[in-house]
């Protein structure tokens, strides 16, 4: 593996923190250009520390601006001559049914996790196809499984996944490989970012340790090898996988 990306320039978004700041990591370790897209600064820049400058850019971006993703997809071009890979990897969890969701929440959670996957990828095409390139969308296993109290965030990850496939199977004519990862429970800040306090996080895991056949919970780093092989040239006759990385927590009915 080493260096197999070198050459090849990857944007992520989501790169401060979590699955999105592994993958940065394990994309520039193997050789590649990196831009990383957050929200704060500190963050990517803790994200991009040891990192060679002339080989990463940080972008502070509301991704839900297309205005904003535009420009950095502009610059991009200026001077790196555009993307081979794209990575969205930013996401918000949220909590709520039918019942107890309010619209502001239903709408946030489309924005983010579906709405801004599918307008990047948009505007990189023009980037993108010229270079075959790899994009990589960040998913769940609610995707793919129903779970109660999540109602929202579950939509948004099933929809992400069809959008998945459904521009695999558009844009395979033109050489660009659309795929995405689908995480079980995984050590990071997600959660906790939506408000859980440490008492139910540290819960939630414990729990998770039954509810996930293999045992255990996940880390980024394994999460984050799987959206490299995806983006790498070995897998380069997969497109429109939605691959499940969750110590087999999609194969368990509800418990």
């Amino acid at each position: 593996m080493d260096m197999e990306l070198k050459d090849k320039t990857a944007l992520l978004t989501g790169a401060s923190s979590g699955i999105g700041k592994a993958a940065a990591q394990a994309f520039y370790r193997q050789g590649a250009r990196v831009i990383l897209v957050g929200r704060q600064r500190a963050r990517l820049q803790e994200a991009a520390e040891g990192m060679e400058p002339e080989r990463f850019r940080l972008e502070v971006a509301d991704i839900t601006d297309a205005a904003r993703t535009q420009a950095l997809l502009d610059r991009a071009a200026a001077e790196w001559g555009g993307i081979d890979i794209l990575v969205n990897a930013a996401g918000i969890i949220g909590f709520g049914s039918i019942e107890t969701e309010s619209l502001a929440q239903w709408h946030d959670m489309m924005n983010i996790n579906l709405h801004a996957p599918y307008m990047l990828l948009r505007q990189a095409l023009p980037q993108l196809i010229p270079r075959r390139g790899a994009v990589v969308n960040v998913s769940s296993v609610t995707g793919l499984r129903a779970f109660p109290n999540v109602l929202s965030y579950c939509v948004s990850k099933a929809a992400l996944d069809q959008l998945t496939r459904c521009t695999a199977l558009e844009l395979a004519p033109k050489g660009v490989r659309v795929n995405a990862v689908n995480p079980g429970v995984v050590l990071s800040g997600l959660h906790r970012s939506a408000g859980m306090d440490e008492e139910a996080y540290g819960n939630f895991l414990e729990r998770s340790r039954s509810t996930h056949p293999l045992g255990r919970v996940g880390q980024v780093s394994e999460v984050a090898d799987l959206i490299l092989f995806l983006a790498s040239p070995r897998s380069g006759w997969i497109t429109g996988l939605t691959c499940s990385i969750d110590g087999g927590r999609h194969l368990t009915c509800l418990r």
